[in-house]
């Protein structure tokens, strides 16, 4: 299936996969987990070999619902029901939480939650904060919780890196999961201070004058070319540049233009355009050149233009 997606519910507009049950809205937990197609359990099952000897210190987690075998984990991995996911974050927002999107990947390996927190403004724009859950089944991964906004004006995901700021909480299936799910409450403490820091830094962001002069030379500082450059590499970093400026001039930017907040957003945007769902092996070389990748660039933007 495209995006490895089994099954999901998503409240009114469609993913560009076009899967999942669609509604129009956003449910609470308990429909969400049936929407969702998330209403099963994982059970651990003992190992044998062809012989019937049993293989010690590892299990089989082993889906009920239909008896898929989701991974082999060791005997100290500790299973979290897609129910106590459900439950976590309703405890952790508190309130009546609302899901945006959960569903099921790679065959139940993976799932997802996305809540909806209280809609927010920052310097002018509407910002919809999102807390996101996500569990591993088949001991790949960690548990992680982090915290996502999303600029409504055109739906990216502003990936504004902020130094003070910690988005993303992430635990183990091991030891005691009860009192590590519980310390995950700072998660939402985390969430507010993040939100409440971003909104400083953009203030002051859309406070501060930025040249066209001074953001060429930012720019050039951003994609320098060298005298080992290819002719690829130039022809890729004066693309970039135009890209750059083609998001800087857009409509949602205009009322920021001239800012270091306007100047982050037409980055973010331009990051969040051209990167490609998937990278392949030659993808730097003929897309970036030798330069950082999407992330590390924009937290390189951001000091330079703050």
């Amino acid at each position: 299936m495209p995006a490895l997606v089994e099954s999901m519910m998503y409240v009114r507009e469609k993913p560009w996969h076009g899967l999942g049950t669609r509604v129009e809205e956003a449910p609470t937990s308990a429909d969400a987990l049936r929407m969702a197609g998330l209403d099963w359990n994982v059970v651990q099952r003992n190992i044998q070999v062809c012989g019937g000897a049993k293989i010690q210190n590892y299990k089989a987690n082993v889906r009920d619902s239909d008896g898929a075998v989701l991974g082999v984990v060791s005997d100290r991995y500790k299973i979290v029901q897609n129910t106590e996911a459900f439950e976590f974050t309703d405890s952790l927002i508190g309130g009546d939480v609302r899901y945006e999107t959960a569903g099921s990947l790679n065959g139940g390996r993976k799932i997802w939650l996305l809540a909806k927190l209280p809609e927010t403004e920052i310097v002018g724009d509407k910002t919809e904060p999102y807390l996101c859950f996500t569990n591993t089944h088949d001991g790949s991964g960690a548990i992680r919780v982090c915290m996502t906004p999303i600029r409504v004006v055109c739906n990216n995901t502003l990936n504004l890196a902020l130094g003070s700021a910690r988005r993303t909480w992430s635990v183990r299936h091991t030891g005691d999961m009860a009192s590590k799910m519980h310390e995950a409450r700072v998660c939402l403490e985390m969430a507010c201070a993040y939100m409440d820091e971003l909104g400083q830094t953009a203030d002051r962001l859309a406070n501060t004058t930025v040249s066209r002069d001074k953001l060429g030379e930012i720019l050039d500082e951003m994609f320098p070319i060298t005298e080992d450059s290819t002719d690829r590499e130039k022809q890729n970093i004066q693309k970039l540049k135009d890209d750059y400026m083609v998001c800087y001039f857009a409509p949602d930017i205009m009322k920021f233009r001239g800012t270091a907040w306007g100047a982050v957003n037409a980055m973010s945007d331009m990051i969040s355009h051209n990167a490609p769902r998937r990278k392949t092996a030659n993808y730097r070389e003929n897309n970036w050149g030798r330069i950082m990748d999407g992330h590390a660039m924009l937290d390189k933007f951001v000091s330079l233009v703050a």
